[in-house]
This record gives structure tokens, sequence and C-alpha cells, in this order.
């Protein structure tokens, strides 16, 4: 179906009405979908890196290489088909100058997150994919290809994990679904992921004046994932990322229970086409942190 805001821009929608809620998000529809999208996504990533890698360098000096751009190719394909009105702010795109307008709906793509991790063959590696509406993310799937784990919302309350395996696309309908829920954190013996690629002096003081006890290293948006599992209670990156780097397990974390805070304590919005898709520094929560 097709949905039109106030404005008159057309977006796909279960329903016909005349403004979009969350409650148009047909999260059954874009969970079935895009888990097949991620996951052809995901075997041509594995194919290249099979066949050796090429790593060249962007206009920022973060590496690239022939998969993130083989994985954005099917991406794209796939939501210019069913969602052909909607934006996408895909990250190779951004890089080659190609950024629509969006408005107040709009997909957000990274489509190998953790370049880093996948040319040192970590396995930490992801693809992200996320719809922004009202500057928040409503819907967000991370997929870790060498991994074969799959994390979704199904809802915009319910975030789920899923065994996909590495070996054939697998229907969602067709593998077995955990239910993600962070965990009530233990005061002052908290458990923090870190960035293995980015880790700052700032990012250690937060650690060491907010009772973590342990610290995790961690690449990709696996983190969020990590802590909507209950794995883990607390993410600090208190550096500069992008929009398609975090809406995805924004997304996820939020289903779950979690939050994502800036700096001053106010949640991490979206659609800051202003500063170039940029964020500020954020803490990642698994339980909102109580205000003293």
């Amino acid at each position: 179906m097709i949905l039109a805001d106030k404005r008159g821009r057309e977006y796909d929608s279960p329903r016909g009405d005349c403004r979009m809620t969350s409650a148009d998000i047909d999260f059954d529809a874009l969970a079935a979908m895009l888990a097949e999208t991620a996951q052809r996504a995901g075997q041509a990533i594995r194919k290249i890196y099979a066949g050796g890698l090429q790593v060249r360098e962007k206009a920022d000096a973060s590496p690239v290489t022939d998969a993130d751009e083989a994985a954005e190719k099917i991406i794209l394909a796939d939501l210019a088909r069913v969602a052909p009105n909607v934006p996408v702010i895909a990250e190779e795109a951004v890089a080659s100058g190609s950024v629509p307008a969006t408005d107040d709906v709009f997909f957000l793509v990274d489509p190998l997150d953790g370049t880093k991790e996948f040319v040192r063959g970590t396995g930490e590696f992801t693809v992200n994919i996320a719809l922004v509406h009202g500057d928040i993310p409503r819907f967000g799937l991370i997929l870790a290809p060498a991994l074969g784990e799959l994390f979704l919302t199904i809802a915009e309350d319910r975030a789920v994990r899923a065994e996909v395996g590495t070996d054939t696309v697998k229907p969602l309908d067709s593998v077995s679904h955990e239910p993600l829920q962070t965990r009530d954190p233990a005061p002052g013996r908290l458990v923090a992921l870190a960035s293995r690629s980015h880790m700052n002096e700032t990012t250690e003081r937060f650690l060491e004046t907010h009772g973590v006890t342990e610290t995790f290293q961690a690449g990709s948006s696996l983190k969020f994932c990590r802590i909507a599992q209950g794995l883990a209670d607390v993410y600090p990156r208190l550096g500069p990322t992008c929009e398609w780097d975090t809406a995805a397990g924004d997304a996820i974390l939020r289903a779950a229970g979690g939050v994502v805070l800036t700096e001053d304590g106010t949640p991490l919005r979206y659609g800051k086409a202003e500063d170039g898709y940029r964020n500020p520094g954020f803490i990642a929560w698994g339980r909102q942190p109580v205000q003293e």
C-alpha cells in the first residue's frame, strides 16, 4: 500500500492513512524481506573475502573494500523495489556524493559495518539496515555474516536473535527466534563493551568512573546486540560515528529494553543532515541509568 505524509510525499505502508505513525510500519513484512536481503548481502561479502581482499582508502581515510560496495548494491536494489519512494542514506553512496533529501521517514544502511574487523579476519563485522521515522530508529536489522547470527526488531518493543548459519539464505519463518531482553545491572559491577578499533582516553575515563569492573572488546554493531542479549550492561562510544553505524543497533537495543543516550543524557536522534549524518558521542545502556 502507498502512504502519503502531510507534505504529499508517498511512502510504502500497509495502510492508506494520510499521515504516518509507528503503527504503519509493517514489521513482519520488513523483517521477512530484509532478513533475506541481508543474507544475500552477507553471501556477497563472504565470497569476496574468500577470494582475497583489496583495501582502498576513502576521502575520510577510512577503509573500503569491494565487499562493502557489492553488499550495498544488493540492499539498495531490494529497497528500491519494495519501498521506491523512501529515501535511503547508505554509507558508500554518501561517500561517493549521493545523498538524497530526507524527510520524516528514511532508511539507513551500512552494508559492512566493521570493515577493519573484516580486514583483520575477526568475524565481527555486520550488515546493518534501519528504518527511521520521526528521528527515531523504529526498525533495525543486523546480520553477522561470518557468525550466522541475525538480530532484528519484530515490533517496536520486541527484538529477537536467530541462527541463520552461513551456507544458504534461510527465510525468517524457517528459523527459530530467541527473544532479546536486556538485564538488570549490578550496581558497582557493570560489564562494559568497548570498540576494539576506537578506544580513547575519554572512553577509558568513563569506564573508570562508572562502576565498570569488566570490559570486553568487540567490533562493529555487535556491541549493541550483546547488550540486547543481556550479556553486558553498557557500551560507551565517545568518539565520532555516523548514523548508519548505530541506527539498526539502536532500534534493536531499544526494543530489548535499552536506551542510547548522548553525553548530555538525551536520546540519540537521527536525520541530522545538517551535520552530515554524524553522531555525537553516546552511551548505549542495557537499562536507563538512574539519575542521581
